[in-house]
């Protein structure tokens, strides 16, 4: 009933968010100018490719993650899992998400090595969160949006610096041999409810500590993953009628937009990402250059988009439909606690404990 409960509020705030937002782009005729005003289908064209190369691209820097500890793994396998971890970002109505299904699906085929299968995921998440801060930093110097004369873009800003800066010294802690064998990190992996992720994090860090050309090519493979998705919206905004931001300025909107859309929401990040965007768009440019409600319009076609890129799962998960099944139920048991033979906490913390530094 509990979880039940907390699916309930979580779709309730979604649809409050998107009640207030459609509400809003109404009482401006965005929705009449889409209608009646042509749109550019070639660019939601190159949209699409765009954005499909950008989930391939996170694909397989998860491949190269899993092959740097030396896993059995396949790029073919790695596609799958992949667009099938996508496609239960959109559509899980449940806790089980992309991440913990992949977790779930290779800890499982990987006998022996279940820590190190789940470190890759933990590594891959944390990589790919950090550059898209690192990608909106970048583009904050490079467009000038730190001396923009508007307090909330000024706002946004510093705390995207804030998070990059204290993200960086928190990484350089991670990778300092003394921190993931001391007393510090076993005090904080005992804390309640956060201390089992906090173990997984140390884990994955003290396996891939040695491996600094996979952690770079890694990071390399996610700026291009966020260029392409920065690349891709603005194609959407050149399809769509009015106007929008210019390109430098998607490359700090959108990112921060991904971060706020990375909120425990269903439907990956349902409402969140769009009101950030439609915030985003109105103060990245003089309030008479864009509309408010247009960046609305363009969130809502960056969602058909990925959408269609995600129907790629729909074709796996229906080849494989019995083996999809057997680790949904794994990984929804171990969202419940009730199942840690799949994944067995005393496993990660043991060899947490014995890898060498």
């Amino acid at each position: 009933m509990k979880k039940l409960l907390i699916t309930l509020l979580k779709f309730g705030v979604s649809i409050a968010l998107l009640v207030y937002l459609v509400r809003g782009a109404a009482q401006d005729n965005a929705f009449e100018k889409l209608r009646d005003q042509p749109k550019d289908w070639y660019a939601f064209g190159g949209a699409f490719l765009l954005c499909f190369l950008a989930v391939v691209l996170s694909i397989v820097r998860w491949y190269f993650l899993v092959r740097a500890l030396e896993l059995p793994f396949r790029l073919r396998d790695a596609l799958r899992l992949g667009f099938l971890g996508y496609l239960l970002n959109f559509f899980s109505l449940g806790n089980v998400g992309g991440d913990l299904f992949k977790a779930v699906f290779i800890a499982r085929e990987q006998h022996g090595r279940r820590a190190e299968a789940v470190a890759t995921v933990v590594v891959d998440r944390v990589i790919g969160l950090y550059v898209l801060f690192l990608v909106a930093t970048t583009a904050i110097f490079w467009t000038g949006f730190l001396s923009s004369g508007v307090r909330e873009i000024q706002i946004v800003c510093r705390a995207t610096l804030t998070c990059t800066v204290v993200g960086g010294v928190g990484l350089v802690v991670l990778l300092w041999p003394g921190f993931t064998n001391g007393v510090a990190s076993r005090r904080l992996s005992e804390l309640p409810r956060v201390g089992p992720i906090i173990e997984r994090l140390l884990l994955a860090v003290r396996m891939y500590r040695r491996k600094p050309a996979v952690l770079l090519l890694a990071a390399g493979l996610t700026v291009g993953v966020h260029v392409f998705t920065a690349l891709g919206v603005y194609l959407v905004a050149r399809g769509l009628p009015g106007t929008a931001p210019s390109l430098g300025s998607h490359f700090v909107v959108v990112p921060l937009a991904m971060v706020v859309g990375a909120l425990p929401l269903p439907l990956s990040g349902l409402g969140a990402f769009e009101g950030a965007l439609d915030f985003l768009y109105v103060y990245a440019s003089s309030p008479e250059e864009v509309s408010a409600g247009q960046g609305l319009l363009v969130a809502f076609g960056y969602r058909l988009v990925t959408v269609a890129i995600a129907m790629v799962g729909v074709g796996i998960w229906l080849a494989s439909r019995r083996e999809v099944a057997a680790t949904l139920h794994d990984a929804e048991e171990i969202e419940a606690g009730h199942d840690p033979d799949v994944v067995p906490p005393k496993e990660t913390l043991e060899l947490a404990r014995r890898e060498p530094s």
